[in-house]
């Protein structure tokens, strides 16, 4: 006993760090997390040193109650009778106490998960936010700003996400494209499948032929039945992401119809 307690209060006082850590960061991986040892201690150690502090202040301040140094000494301590002495301390107090782990380990969790809500919401994580961006940046999820168009400012960001990929189909190359509606990532933090809506698909030698209009480049395509097509990663040759943005779109529909209203007129003019 000596020893196991000392060792379960150094795990019940770093235990909300590691709660935090694990709730503010987004990460792919969700096997096993290959961060080095030393970066999740020091983060974890981080957030111990912000949680404990403002615990004990609210502790102090709402209930009037305050650390005991000594006390915690005693029970980290190898003598039995000072740990005696100090397990007699904390029976005095145990609603206290209770209240005080249960409800960091409730903050521990709840707090960070609002921070990365607020930095998702007002997107501070981009990559041009600023220079406190490798701070708040979920540098463990790729695969997240790539298809999620996190990374644009709040004006810029895409109304859609167009995901064009090249499977392999009975020995022949064909392509299909369709709008993003989500995405899923396996155990090691690699895409498993894309969710595809509105999806099309044609043979990858059917070519878009120079000079073609966007009615006969759209006959090019097959329409695939069904409400989602679901598309795996694996079987994915090559991955094509286009990011769509309503306005810039109408404004160059609206760009194609001029130039060709103006070849028009001087088709006619030639007439």
């Amino acid at each position: 006993m000596n020893v196991a307690l000392p060792a379960l209060i150094v795990f019940l006082l770093l235990l909300p760090g590691f709660i935090a850590r694990s709730r503010f960061k987004r990460a792919e991986r969700i096997s096993l997390d290959y961060s080095p040892f030393g970066q999740i201690v020091t983060e974890a150690m981080l957030w111990n040193c912000v949680f404990h502090p403002l615990w004990l202040l609210a502790s102090a301040w709402l209930f009037g109650r305050t650390l005991q140094p000594l006390l915690l000494l005693e029970l980290l301590s190898s003598d039995s009778a000072s740990q005696a002495k100090a397990i007699q301390g904390i029976a005095a107090q145990f609603s206290w106490i209770c209240g005080y782990f249960l409800s960091l380990y409730a903050g521990s969790w709840i707090v960070p998960n609002g921070f990365r809500l607020m930095i998702t919401r007002f997107r501070l994580d981009r990559a041009n936010a600023g220079w406190f961006v490798p701070w708040l940046r979920f540098n463990q999820a790729p695969w997240y700003y790539l298809l999620t168009g996190a990374d644009f400012d709040e004006d810029e960001r895409p109304d859609l996400i167009a995901v064009s990929a090249i499977v392999n189909v009975a020995g022949q190359a064909v392509l299909f494209t369709g709008i993003l509606d989500n995405f899923f990532v396996d155990a090691n933090g690699s895409l498993d499948r894309l969710i595809l809506e509105q999806v099309m698909r044609r043979p990858l030698s059917a070519d878009k032929p120079d000079g073609a209009t966007t009615a006969e480049e759209l006959e090019r395509f097959y329409v695939v039945e069904g409400d989602y097509f679901v598309l795996r990663y694996s079987e994915a040759i090559t991955l094509n992401i286009e990011y769509i943005k309503f306005d810039k779109l109408a404004e160059n529909m609206t760009s194609e119809l001029a130039l060709a209203a103006d070849a028009m007129g001087y088709v006619d003019a030639l007439d």
